[in-house]
């Protein structure tokens, strides 16, 4: 399948060395169910199964912001791995809905886990956890890194008007955590793709709220100041990038769609991830989904994910994991690792 979008992809590049050694994850205790919505706002709950597979969403508290899901995520890695925040010397935290525009995020989450290093922030939206994931393996490839934390985590209800039922039902808040440290020589990724298209901005945007429009009571009246989305454009975009990118690093790898034994595609919408993998000839039981309990957590969809597939003993050491992010920017990142 070829995009329609005719922007060339960069070339895949591998990056090996380093491996996964523990993964951990935050949901939000606040359930919103369809019917929630459907009583509340008067969408239809059977519509929105139907055209995104998504039955419920986490909402933050109204305590709670992004760093707060990422302290957590990180803390439930730490617990299931036995790391505390002085094992760490660097932390990539990707995210799209901060805190506040300065300090960053990353900072305030390396204060509070006490990690002594740097901490990086990385604005990729939906790809922002493979933009954090490459580059933190990058550091600890060349070097720069003993062991570092990488952090998705996005707290999406903020962002969202509610009375739009075009993007109020399909995002939930949430984050997720992994640790990565040296690898053997064949462990790490085998072939990834890296990548963005600024021209379609326009398609997925909050364009308010920054230095280019700072947000005012104008604004904030016509709800300029909530993230608008071209569903359509945005759909067939997605489908489109993530099968040409699994499939790009197949060929990059020389391997084939039936040597990865999980597939984790960023939880979007089911339709998207069907859609892919069908055309590939990828078997469904090797796709883990959870996105009928989350809706799309944006950059903590990944490695909540993963978390979960874990748990669920879905890979073992050896085996090829693809994983592929894809959102605003546009950007996206696909890899093919070897656990």
């Amino acid at each position: 399948m070829t995009s329609e979008r005719q922007s060339p992809r960069p070339r895949c590049r591998p990056l090996m060395g380093f491996r996964i050694v523990g993964s951990g994850k935050y949901i939000p205790d606040a359930v919103v169910t369809n019917e929630h919505l459907h009583a509340r706002f008067g969408f239809d709950s059977d519509w929105i199964v139907k055209r995104t597979g998504i039955k419920e969403r986490r909402h933050a508290l109204p305590f709670q912001a992004t760093s707060d899901l990422c302290v957590e995520a990180a803390n439930d890695c730490f617990a299931k791995t036995g790391f505390t925040g002085k094992d760490i010397d660097l932390l990539v935290l990707g995210t799209f809905t901060p805190d506040m525009s300065f300090p960053s995020t990353a900072c305030l989450v390396q204060d509070r886990l006490g990690i002594n290093g740097p901490a990086i922030e990385i604005e990729a939206a939906c790809a922002g956890f493979m933009y954090a994931l490459i580059t933190a393996a990058a550091y600890v490839k060349a070097g720069l890194s003993d062991r570092a934390l990488v952090i998705g985590g996005d707290t999406n209800s903020r962002i969202l008007n509610p009375d739009d039922i075009k993007t109020y039902p399909l995002f939930g808040d949430g984050a997720g955590a992994v640790i990565i440290e040296p690898g053997r020589a064949d462990q790490g990724i085998l072939a990834y793709s890296l990548g963005s298209d600024g021209s379609g901005g326009p398609m997925l945007k909050r364009d308010t709220c920054g230095s280019r429009l700072p947000v005012t009571p104008q604004l904030v009246a016509e709800n300029r100041h909530f993230m608008t989305m071209d569903g359509y454009a945005v759909f067939k975009w997605a489908v489109n990038i993530l099968t040409d990118t699994i499939q790009d690093v197949m060929t990059a790898s020389g391997h084939s769609v039936h040597d990865v034994e999980l597939y984790v595609a960023h939880q979007a919408n089911i339709r998207i991830i069907n859609a892919a993998i069908d055309a590939l000839h990828i078997p469904r039981s090797k796709v883990f989904n959870n996105l009928e309990k989350y809706g799309n957590t944006s950059a903590g969809s990944i490695p909540i994910a993963l978390d979960e597939a874990l748990a669920e003993n879905r890979l073992k050491e050896g085996q090829l994991a693809l994983f592929s992010g894809f959102g605003a920017g546009l950007a996206w990142g696909t890899a093919l690792m070897r656990w």
